[in-house]
């Protein structure tokens, strides 16, 4: 104990021993002390010399602290302190002011000691054992060397909690311990643990974390609260952010509600913190990482839809518009309310709807606009707005409508400002960043809309007075001519590229637009000398953008100015740029590095106002365009022509096949039509099944009904009337048995007639069958059903018939019977019988009627069976012509390939036997064109045709 004491800080006699020889000492004492009282001492002494040797306490004493946490985990104070001292060997403490060497140094020895700790997984897994338990002296530095082992090795360590049996549910349950020390270092902790790994953020969403952090920002006091709050919100967007899972799992929970509170303001917005500001950005920031444009369109829809039912879009814009907000705080807000409209109708509405509290009171986008166009605003906030105009515009045609009609002679007011006033203006100023601004801005208005492409043709602009009106696309080609007034502006190449982008879009896929463009007869000159000239290094993505114009004015021209066609815009490059030269330029833009990072995502992010010079959108229609430009320009006319003629062949086999496929949809609808009948008759047919059920039901109680009068009768005239009864019923037996030989043959000659027909139509359908019809074999294998049903439903009328014409002779010889007894016993003491047998005919009469209704049904069966029979050969019919058709059709293409084939090989040969006779002409001496004059030339002259004849005639001679 006195060496302890001496260690600690008393004062010993003789040479004093170094700190790697004291800690050797007490490594010594913590392994060899049998006494726990001794080892914690000795564990006490480290932890005090840990942070000024901790690189020899990390060394030699690690493996020791490590068994002192396996066998001594009864004792709270001496886990404690071996868990404090193996904190202060792996941590990094950031707190005190080194230099950077020596800093870098230091974390090099975290590292290593974090990894020597977890060599062995089993010492995390006793940590997380350690962490359940209660004690704060345990629990707390628990919690504290585990961030400190994720923050040294964050993969490793991960991987081994997530294996580890309950591994994240034991770090859950720090949420909810009472004390707040330990709460806060928790989501510290589980901060560090959900860094980057989907599968534990997974785990933590599913134990109920959501839940849990959202009752602790309420708690509190949600944006005003402290940096409790920040920790939380900083723990959910490491469990939303790019895990689509939880994203889901977020909005089903209905946690989107939850979050409206957060950002109800008052109407003093003076004085905000600096926490207030972070936990409002945060805020924020989980907003948008529930609608980002990288989210799935499905997921991102649904969510925007929520936060438009639950308020919080509205409660968003409340912010926008309130006064005394921080800067930083309304260009977030602009952000998220751009993210949470995108592409969203219903929300673009709403937004279009809302208005500034001035007075008079002016649309939101119309103040937001004024500030886009004003220089004096800060950057950021100039394009956060510009995101919001590009987010409101963003697939909303109706929008799109909105802004150009506010440039339209007919809508301009001149009382109020409007959308379209403030873009001219800030396309005209003298600030470049707002000339760039208003150009993406109303290409916006123009993206993927070929109706407002041609409504701003009709703009008209007023240059000065005693001038006539010049078109806003005229007006913005003469800008660009204009180089030396833009050398007097801040940047001529960012007002350059914004006219270029805006003009390149406008006239995109709108041959009207390009026809207007090309009949400024000064615009194409200016585009070739821009193009043909020898820039500097800024000038190289205005001569990109000038050659994707001119190559836009190609590809899209319709031929209606005849000194601007196709064929001579590409003559015209050849001669004054060269073909090469242009696809070059033409490579200049996709080159560009700051073309890469607007390809990147759609929020404009840039970090000086010299940056802005691509727009996301904007890399898109390069990248479709520059291809089909590139090939349009190195075509020649013949290719052009061979193409035309294959585009046309191939509309005719598209009218073709469109007219197949309205036939085929009308034959699916009748089919379908078809097949509903059939499930009507099906029905119809259950019905008539049940009907005979119970008509059957009701023949055999007439039949029982029947037989217990026939023994009754039996009984009473056994004694009185057999004579005189047997001679009648003789005589009238003969008679009856006449009418049913008739009536069986009848009813033999209706069977095989409805065998013959069922034949026919059996071998009908077999004969379809055979055919092999995808259409119909639905409606056969119905049809076959539909006759054995018919079948069934026949023999059952056999039989009630057979039963009837039995019920009938019994009727006759009750007759028979009761006249009998009416002659001897004229009393009518059997009045009762003969009412039951009146009873008994009216009943079978009833049966006869609903019989021949029952065949009458059968016949309309028929009918209808025979009437779908025939729309099924008929659409057989069609089909097979059709399949004809297609084949007429395959055949005639293979043929025009094999065609082209020849052609290509007939060529190839031509160019051989050229290239020989050219070589012969090289050997004798004489000059020859090059191939690229002669292909710049439309058409070889007749003269010189003959030239080469005698040239030809002329070598064969010598």
């Amino acid at each position: 104990m006195n060496y302890l004491f001496g260690v600690i800080g008393g004062q010993q006699t003789g040479p004093q021993p170094t700190g790697a020889e004291t800690v050797q000492r007490l490594c010594d004492r913590v392994a060899s002390s049998t006494l726990l009282e001794d080892r914690r001492d000795a564990v006490r002494a480290l932890k005090s010399l840990s942070k000024k040797y901790r690189s020899e306490v990390g060394t030699k004493a690690m493996d020791h602290l490590i068994h002192i946490l396996q066998t001594d985990s009864s004792d709270t104070e001496i886990l404690g302190y071996a868990l404090d001292t193996l904190y202060n060997i792996v941590c990094n403490d950031e707190e005190e002011e080194q230099e950077e060497n020596q800093q870098k140094q230091e974390d090099d020895i975290g590292v290593q000691f974090t990894d020597k700790f977890i060599q062995e997984p089993e010492n995390i897994t006793l940590l997380l054992t350690l962490l359940e338990e209660f004690d704060f002296h345990v629990r707390w530095p628990g919690v504290k060397l585990l961030t400190a082992l994720l923050k040294n090795q964050c993969a490793q360590v991960q991987g081994i909690i997530l294996v580890s049996p309950m591994g994240v549910s034991r770090l859950m349950d720090l949420l909810a311990d009472s004390r707040e020390v330990i709460r806060n270092d928790g989501l510290l902790l589980l901060q560090q643990l959900t860094k980057g790994n989907a599968a534990i953020q997974k785990i933590v969403a599913f134990e109920n974390a959501f839940e849990r952090l959202l009752d602790i920002i309420t708690e509190e006091g949600s944006s005003d609260g402290g940096i409790v709050v920040e920790d939380c919100l900083l723990l959910l967007l490491n469990l939303l952010k790019n895990n689509s899972s939880n994203q889901n799992f977020f909005k089903e929970g209905s946690y989107i509600q939850r979050m409206k509170p957060w950002f109800e303001v008052g109407d003093d917005n003076s004085g905000w913190s600096a926490q207030k500001v972070t936990n409002l950005h945060l805020m924020l920031q989980l907003v948008r990482v529930m609608v980002s444009p990288v989210n799935s369109p499905g997921a991102t829809a649904s969510c925007q839809k929520a936060m438009f039912q639950c308020g919080l879009l509205q409660q968003l814009c409340t912010i926008l518009m309130a006064t005394g907000v921080p800067a930083d705080i309304l260009t977030e807000t602009i952000n998220t309310v751009s993210e949470v409209i995108r592409g969203s109708e219903v929300n673009q509405d709403y937004f279009a709807s809302v208005n500034a509290p001035s007075n008079p009171p002016r649309p939101a986008i119309v103040v937001l606009l004024m500030s886009m166009v004003n220089e004096r605003q800060p950057f950021v906030l100039r394009c956060a707005v510009l995101y919001c105009f590009q987010c409101f515009l963003y697939k909303n045609h109706k929008g799109q409508g909105e802004i150009v009609a506010t440039l339209l002679p007919s809508t301009i007011d001149a009382n109020s400002i409007s959308a379209g006033q403030l873009l001219c203006g800030g396309l005209f100023s003298a600030d470049s960043l707002s000339n760039w601004c208003a150009a993406v801005a109303l290409a916006h208005a123009l993206q993927d809309n070929l109706t407002q492409k041609e409504q701003l043709l009709r703009v008209q602009l007023a240059t000065s007075l005693g001038k006539p009106p010049v078109s806003l696309l005229q007006q913005c080609t003469n800008i660009l001519s204009q180089g030396d007034k833009l050398s007097r502006r801040g940047s001529r190449v960012q007002t350059k590229v914004g006219l270029l982008m805006l003009l390149c879009t406008w006239i995109c896929n709108c041959p009207i637009a390009v026809m207007h463009f090309l009949h400024n007869q000064d615009n194409v000159p200016f585009l070739t000398g821009q193009i043909s000239e020898n820039l500097g290094e800024d000038e190289r993505l205005v001569q990109g953008l000038c050659a994707l114009l001119l190559g836009i004015c190609i590809y899209y021209n319709d031929n209606s100015l005849e000194n601007y066609t196709k064929e001579k815009l590409k003559q015209l490059i050849e001669k004054r740029i060269g073909k090469e030269n242009f696809v070059e330029k033409l490579g200049f833009i996709t080159k560009h590095e700051l073309y890469s990072r607007a390809a990147q995502k759609p929020q404009p992010a840039f970090s000086t106002p010299e940056h802005m010079m691509f727009d996301h959108e904007f890399t898109k229609l390069v990248k479709e365009l520059e291809g089909v430009i590139t090939k349009a320009v190195l075509k020649s006319s013949e290719e052009e022509k061979k193409e035309e003629e294959v585009k046309k062949t191939l509309e005719q086999h598209d009218s073709i096949v469109t007219q197949y496929k309205e036939l085929i949809r009308e034959q699916d609808s009748q089919i379908n039509e078809l097949k509903e009948q059939m499930s009507s008759l099906t029905t119809q047919n259950e019905k008539l099944q049940n009907t005979i059920t119970q008509q059957l039901s009701q023949i055999q109680q007439h039949k029982d009904q029947y037989n217990v009068l026939k023994l009754k009768l039996g009984k009473d005239n056994q004694q009185t009337g057999n004579n005189a009864e047997g001679t009648h019923v003789n005589g009238l037996q003969s008679e009856m048995l006449s009418q049913l030989r008739e009536q069986i043959e009848e009813l033999r000659r209706q069977n095989q007639l409805l065998q013959t027909q069922l034949t026919e139509k059996d071998n009908e359908i077999t004969s379809l069958k055979a055919e092999g019809i995808p259409s119909g074999e639905g409606s056969t294998s119905n049809n076959t059903e539909m006759l054995k049903e018919m079948e069934l439903l026949k023999a059952q009328l056999q039989s009630q018939t057979a039963e009837i014409s039995q019920l009938q002779t019994e009727r006759q010889e009750l007759l028979k019977r009761s006249e009998t007894m009416a002659a001897v016993q004229a009393t009518g003491e059997d009045s009762g019988y003969l009412e039951k047998i009146a009873e008994l005919e009216s009943r079978l009469s009833t049966q006869n009627a609903e019989t021949q209704k029952l065949k009458g049904e059968v016949k309309s069966l028929s009918e209808s069976k025979e009437s779908m029979e025939k729309d099924l050969a008929s659409a057989t019919s069609t089909v097979a012509i059709l399949q004809a058709e297609k084949d007429k059709l395959q055949q005639d293409v293979q043929e025009s390939k094999k065609e082209q084939d020849d052609l290509l090989m007939l060529l190839a040969d031509q160019d051989q036997k050229i290239l020989s006779l050219k070589q012969r002409l090289k050997d004798l001496g004489e000059t020859i064109e090059d191939e690229d004059d002669l292909d710049s030339k439309d058409q070889f002259d007749d003269d010189d045709d003959e030239e080469d004849e005698d040239e030809g005639e002329e070598d064969e001679d010598e």
